[in-house]
């Protein structure tokens, strides 16, 4: 259990950070203001489970889609991190339109749960980037496998938490208030972007290892 506890705690704090389902709240409220109680949740809890779903299969497809392309996993660090460090950006210097786009993919007919709560919202590029960059950093698969598990248990407990934030949408917009929730937006995505410069370190990093420049630290 040496580095599976670091594994599991990097990835659920990333990947909630990135999902941040706070700034999720003001779109599942306004989207789903005509419905019930019992059909809100049922939209957060299928959302959720779509956003699973995807995790699951970028967990498990994710490594080998890269190589098919012949995509080195170091590129896909610095790619993640920098997609991180402009999430981040957004975040913490939010520009006010960003929502336009999100309410113009709700069609009258759309399943909202998948597009937009699920997909960009809760899954996308950011969550991609960490998905597969967590992936990549296990070799060996089979021998693996428990780092696998905390994985998948990691990015099961970061929907569980979404989940939960979501159940409980209108309850936390007035505990928190506007101004709450716009300070903790904007502190995580002070952290988002540090991720996100770390990852593109390391991928550079190990770009230039490869490249016989390993004798630069």
């Amino acid at each position: 259990m040496g580095r599976e506890l670091p594994i599991f705690i990097e990835t659920f704090t990333t990947l909630l950070a990135i999902i941040n389902p706070l700034e999720v709240l003001p779109v599942y409220i306004v989207l789903t203001a005509d419905k019930d109680a019992a059909a809100q949740r049922a939209i957060a809890r299928h959302a959720c489970l779509y956003a699973l779903a995807l995790c699951y299969f970028f967990l498990a497809f994710g490594t080998l889609i890269l190589r098919l392309f012949g995509v080195p996993l170091a590129m896909v660090r610095v790619a993640g991190g920098l997609i991180l460090v402009r999430i981040g950006f957004s975040l913490f210097m939010p520009g006010g339109s960003g929502a336009d786009p999100i309410h113009a993919a709700a069609g009258p007919n759309a399943n909202i749960a998948f597009v937009p709560l699920a997909m960009p919202l809760m899954f996308g590029p950011g969550a991609i980037a960490t998905i597969v960059g967590m992936a990549s950093t296990i070799h060996g698969w089979p021998e693996d496998l428990v780092a696998v598990a905390v994985l998948a248990a990691a990015i099961l407990a970061t929907m569980l938490v979404t989940f939960a934030c979501l159940a409980n949408a209108r309850r936390l917009t007035r505990l928190l208030g506007p101004l709450g929730i716009d300070a903790a937006t904007r502190i995580v995505g002070f952290f988002v972007s540090a991720i996100g410069v770390g990852l593109v370190f390391d991928g550079a990093i190990e770009t230039l290892a490869a490249h016989g420049l390993s004798g630069l630290h």
